[in-house]
């Protein structure tokens, strides 16, 4: 537990270093949170993002909204999202139990993009917002992502795993899902590795010493990152209608 809070410090404080150049290095990013929100048909009124970031979420919603909460622990990327009058952003870390007391008792969606594999533990945070929210929207990295990297440095990975978080969202929600398997092509294999750091995907977590990283960045055999994301759209089990 403890280095798991480690990580997820780590992860935070390169999210904030790299926020100046951020939306740089997230065309992947982006590309999930929309495919998360085209498949939403229910058009929610009242929405709470967590791990918004920059915005991903926000800017792909194209139907009238009442109001957004977003909740980010990196304040430079809070300070990025889109502000209007129908959003409040919350910067605080999505599993703080002071959160709670700032967030509204009920909420038509519960979304988050890209961000939950960051939590230390997700099943204690889902059990604790299931019953604030009608339905909810994930994507979340899997195990198997960088899974070349993973292989070749003999490196275990913090990433859950597909199918133990299918069985924490069916607890929780009546829900369909699917994974999709992504790929990233670059120029050159320090590129990729660039790419790793600035994206905020590792965590800012540094596994490898510095002959280690070398030999991998030399002997990378793809010209692609290989990235796989599961997608969980459902229904609550356990929200509670509030007057």
């Amino acid at each position: 537990m403890n280095s798991n809070r480690h990580m997820i410090a780590k992860h935070i404080k390169e999210f904030s270093k790299n926020a100046h150049s951020y939306d740089d290095y997230t065309s992947l990013q982006r590309e999930i949170a929309h495919y998360l929100v085209s498949h939403i048909d229910s058009q929610p009124k009242k929405i709470l993002d967590l791990g918004c970031g920059s915005g991903a979420v926000f800017k792909n919603i194209t139907w009238d909204i009442e109001h957004f909460t977003g909740v980010d622990n990196a304040l430079k990327m809070c300070q990025l999202h889109p502000i209007c009058k129908e959003v409040e952003i919350i910067c605080e870390n999505f599993e703080a139990p002071a959160l709670l007391e700032q967030l509204s008792p009920s909420y038509d969606l519960l979304i988050s993009s890209s961000a939950l594999q960051w939590a230390s533990d997700i099943e204690a945070l889902i059990s604790k917002l299931a019953i604030r929210c009608h339905e909810g929207a994930f994507a979340i990295f899997t195990d198997k992502t960088f899974e070349t990297i993973h292989t070749m440095s003999g490196q275990s990975t913090f990433l859950p795993h597909a199918k133990t978080l299918m069985e924490i969202f069916e607890t929780y929600f009546t829900c369909t899902h699917e994974v999709k398997t992504f790929r990233l092509f670059f120029e050159d294999n320090l590129s990729k590795f660039r790419y790793i750091k600035k994206s905020g995907v590792s965590g800012g977590e540094r596994h490898l010493n510095v002959a280690q990283t070398k030999a991998l960045i030399q002997n990378y055999p793809h010209e692609y990152l290989e990235f796989e994301v599961l997608f969980i759209w459902g229904v609550s089990k356990k929200s509670k209608k509030v007057n």
